[in-house]
């Protein structure tokens, strides 16, 4: 069985042909209940319909949550390691597919091939890592002050898992959530991101493939308020887990309060990279160069902050301008480009509207600035690499997550200076750092009073780890 209705000729060879794609619910694909779809285009190329999508309600949405529902009955029950097998054969057919996946996602999403490898990638070691966990889901005891008793902690599932999954990781992060929960005995009601429902109807796919048992995994495609709403209001759904931005998060954190949802909520960031006068500058310009333009900066951890302290400040500046302008713009699957396009139309524009505000605050435009609409380009949404010198800590620019191929480069006098102005912001995430002596690789000096994912002198071009908390 698959997930899809009508086909026509493929958009491109090894591509799929534009289909109606279903959702995924009690281990069927079936249609929405209003009939109604929705379509998914090629950022790079809007004229390429990479297909239709079901267009759901709370209707189809209670379908699947009754689905999810009745099978974590037997799910539960079933042994921890006996559930990691099934996990243990997702991982083999996305590692067989890897590269078919990752070309499918690049069209609907557009990053470069090399990264959606990655995605692919993160997805296949997080099944992996989850079903190692079928053999470590461990309790703990500990002696009672009572007389002939022990005390004893059992991890038990929870029940029904919402996941509400972005489209800039549109298949590792469902695979971060969803492994997670099901190896542990909970049953998932996914509804992707709008933009990218292709990647987790494939997830879904590789999951049928592996004989998952029916209703264990469902996917209901739609927008936020006809699919989102009704899942988090849902009596039956126990946890709600989502990626997205700040605002929408404390909307669902507060949508779940009255019912005492367990929520997981992974939003927005404001990264920094701090660049001192002992760093090695190239090795400092490279991460710079990927935290800053990878997945066209549409990343909660890309780096649209960097601080660079007064002895290698206009170094830094002229080479991390000097690279920017070489990186090769275009579709993701041509394999001579460096970055994709913006997701959409709106992102694009945003992008553009946060260009011409850094430039009215007095910031200087020292690479890129202008979207690209020329040719080719102007049937997708590219912006140009865009590099702003002489920022300010308080300008909206180095305040405010972009979400698009630009970051602010500010200038300080101290490593303590540093700290200050990442510190500045309302988000705390990630921070690279490039000093040679000042810091250590093992944090010896912490940079932030906020928790961050990660804290290192130096880095390079690989994927966040999936072990990380």
């Amino acid at each position: 069985m698959t997930a899809t209705a009508s086909t026509s000729a493929p958009a491109a060879t090894g591509l799929r042909g534009t289909r109606e794609y279903k959702n995924f619910i009690n281990g069927e694909w079936v249609a929405c209940s209003s009939g109604k779809v929705f379509e998914n285009r090629n950022p790079a190329n809007g004229d390429d319909l990479i297909g239709t999508f079901q267009d759901s309600n709370a209707d189809d949405l209670n379908a699947a949550v009754d689905a999810a529902d009745r099978a974590f009955e037997s799910w539960r029950l079933l042994p921890a390691p006996k559930r990691a097998e099934f996990l243990y054969r997702v991982g083999q057919i996305l590692q067989r597919d890897k590269e078919k996946i990752a070309r499918e996602m690049t069209r609907e999403m557009g990053k470069v091939f090399e990264e959606t490898k990655g995605d692919v990638q993160e997805a296949i070691d997080m099944a992996f890592l989850a079903a190692g966990e079928g053999r470590r889901l461990f309790g703990v005891t500990t002696p009672s002050e009572l007389p002939n008793k022990f005390n004893m902690a059992v991890r038990m599932p929870l029940g029904v898992a919402g996941l509400i999954t972005p489209w800039n990781f549109p298949m590792a992060i469902p695979a971060w959530k969803g492994m997670a929960a099901l190896i542990c005995g909970n049953t998932v009601v996914i509804k992707p991101a709008s933009l990218t429902p292709l990647s987790v109807v494939m997830l879904a796919e590789a999951l049928e493939e592996a004989g998952l048992p029916r209703g264990v995994w469902n996917v209901v495609t739609g927008g936020g308020r006809e699919v989102g709403e009704p899942l988090l209001k849902h009596e039956k759904v126990k946890v709600i887990s989502f990626t997205g931005s700040t605002d929408v998060g404390r909307q669902i954190n507060i949508a779940c309060a009255p019912s005492f949802k367990r929520v997981h909520l992974e939003m927005g960031g404001k990264n920094i990279i701090m660049v001192m006068d002992d760093a090695d500058v190239d090795l400092a310009v490279d991460g710079a160069l990927w935290g800053a333009f990878g997945t066209a900066g549409q990343r909660c951890t890309a780096a649209s902050r960097i601080v660079a302290q007064k002895g290698v400040y206009d170094q830094f500046v002229e080479k991390l301008a000097g690279r920017a302008k070489k990186l090769r713009v275009g579709d993701g699957l041509d394999p001579n480009v460096d970055m994709g396009p913006n997701v959409s139309a709106s992102q694009l524009q945003t992008v553009e509207s946060y260009v011409r505000i850094g430039s009215d605050e007095g910031a200087r435009v020292v690479a890129g600035g202008k979207a690209l609409h020329d040719g080719d380009f102007g049937k997708g949404y590219f912006h140009q690499p865009t590099v702003f010198a002489d920022v300010k800590p308080s300008m909206r620019i180095a305040q405010e997550e972009i979400f698009g191929p630009v970051t602010a480069v500010m200038k300080c006098d101290t490593l303590d200076e540093a700290i200050t102005i990442g510190n500045s912001v309302r988000y705390g995430l990630s921070r690279p750092a490039w000093p040679a002596s000042t810091c250590s690789a093992s944090g010896s000096r912490s940079t932030s009073t906020t928790p961050a994912r990660c804290s290192v002198p130096r880095s390079t071009r690989r994927r966040s780890d999936e072990r990380l908390p």
